[in-house]
């Protein structure tokens, strides 16, 4: 059985009055590509931004292996582990090598070049190295963020919504990429999605969250072939349930 990288117990998150959140039980096994589906407003992004460190749970237990996210701001040697890819993701003004190198520079890496050129290539855009990332389609700017994410090694990549607005070919290229991604490194991948379809094809395990909480989480045949609750039943045919 694979080690436990992220604990959650009576997790909850409230802004103001409303709570958006409320995890009772959670656990995402190291290695694993585990993902998130449910409508809009169920909770996924918001859940995915305290996994990231980028807000603190309002209460509950939430752990990152030894590393307890319950107050204040994360050491900057947790934080390195962890990356996020948004579904639309902010290049930087510069070049796509400029982007993809930028994490190695701030962290003093000494392998900068060899690493960049070794990134774009897994995402076939070594021949746009130079090209300004403004000029990049919607697809090229999506797989420049995920080079930037991937070079850095982190030890867990989450990925929000990363093909919500791409044609079916950058999905493709994508989902090879992160499949590829978590096989031949290990990389932990946490995978906030609509697309069910993606879901099926990617993940290990399936969550679905509406209103906040966690409906059920089950490996992926037993989520969509034979999903324990009625809830998860009528999400998986599409049927409205929120």
């Amino acid at each position: 059985m694979n080690a436990t990288v992220y604990s959650l117990e009576k997790v909850s998150k409230t802004y103001g009055s409303r709570e958006v959140l409320r995890v009772d039980f959670l656990e995402i096994q190291q290695g694993e590509i585990f993902a998130i589906v449910g409508p809009s407003g169920a909770g996924k992004s918001t859940l995915l931004r305290l996994l990231d460190f980028l807000e603190p749970p309002t209460g509950g237990q939430l752990r990152f292996k030894d590393y307890s996210a319950n107050g204040g701001r994360a050491p900057l040697e947790v934080r390195r582990r962890v990356t996020t890819v948004f579904q639309r993701p902010v290049l930087l003004n510069t070049t796509v090598y400029g982007n993809v190198a930028y994490g190695l520079k701030i962290r003093g890496d000494k392998e900068v070049q060899r690493k960049v050129k070794e990134a774009l290539e897994q995402v076939g855009l070594s021949e746009l190295a130079r090209e300004r990332a403004r000029l990049l389609s919607g697809g090229e700017a999506q797989r420049v963020a995920l080079a930037r994410a991937m070079v850095i090694e982190p030890e867990v990549l989450l990925l929000d919504e990363p093909t919500a607005n791409l044609d079916p070919y950058n999905v493709g290229l994508i989902e090879d990429i992160v499949a590829d991604l978590n096989r031949k490194r290990g990389t932990t991948i946490v995978l906030v999605t609509h697309n069910v379809f993606q879901a099926k094809r990617l993940a290990h395990r399936v969550a679905l969250l509406l209103e906040g909480k966690v409906v059920e989480v089950a490996p992926v045949r037993d989520f969509f072939e034979a999903p324990r609750d009625p809830r998860t039943a009528a999400f998986v045919r599409g049927e409205m349930v929120y």
